[in-house]
């Protein structure tokens, strides 16, 4: 959270037009930036404070670390520099929300460089995202159901119907709280047929999986018409 919170420390300064305060915070002792001339550097920030200003307003930002990662490619314009670390931070007003690309210097914990992603999206309403969140709680209710109903049968070879419960959920169903509804597939939910993801609101998502297994040996339980004192499968 350290990430999140430098980005804020920075951007409160900017768009306060302290500048000075801006340049402390950033890695001037790195050695690209050793040769930064502050005149040139305050007049970026400037313009930088500009363009947040025109897209967003300037003030009243809530923050969100999306992630932080280190990249490692084949292709080298693709990696992030030596002792770097590259993370994203969603920032949001009341209306609109956006994502700052923040390259901090790993040895003093300092901003490097700092951009905004062509992101720019309404401020999704949150209360359809937790309501569709019902779903996969009936998914992962159901599948433990079978699981238990599984235990309590003289089915042989158990482990291998617990696997297909917890593994064969199929095709998924995703609401992302920005994007709505998508459906893949061949998108496996193999964690009991659920997954969850909340990380702003750009990575905020629910997704089931169509328990294709949890209704299979349902199903077989319910025909062969078993209980915890009949015949195996």
């Amino acid at each position: 959270m350290t990430y999140k919170d430098k980005t804020k420390n920075f951007v409160e300064a900017l768009m306060s037009k302290d500048y000075d305060n801006c340049i402390n915070m950033m890695a001037m002792n790195h050695e690209s930036a050793k040769n930064t001339n502050i005149d040139s550097l305050k007049l970026g920030l400037e313009q930088f404070r500009a363009l947040i200003g025109s897209n967003f307003g300037d003030k009243n930002f809530e923050y969100s670390l999306m992630k932080s990662e280190k990249k490692r490619s084949t292709i080298k314009s693709e990696n992030t520099p030596p002792n770097t670390t590259l993370a994203l931070v969603e920032f949001s007003n009341e209306k609109d929300l956006g994502v700052f690309q923040v390259l901090f210097d790993d040895k003093s914990k300092k901003i490097l460089n700092i951009n905004t992603l062509e992101i720019k999206k309404p401020k999704p309403n949150m209360t359809l995202f937790w309501l569709f969140g019902i779903f996969p709680i009936i998914v992962l209710a159901f599948n433990i159901y079978v699981i238990t109903q599984i235990k309590k049968s003289n089915l042989t070879k158990k482990w291998l119907k617990y696997i297909a419960v917890i593994v064969l959920n199929v095709p998924a169903i995703s609401y992302a709280a920005v994007d709505g509804i998508s459906f893949k597939l061949l998108n496996f939910q193999i964690l009991f047929g659920v997954g969850f993801s909340m990380m702003g609101y750009l990575d905020s998502v629910w997704t089931f999986g169509i328990p294709l297994g949890g209704i299979y040996w349902l199903y077989k339980l319910k025909q062969n018409k078993l209980s915890p004192t009949d015949a195996t499968v």
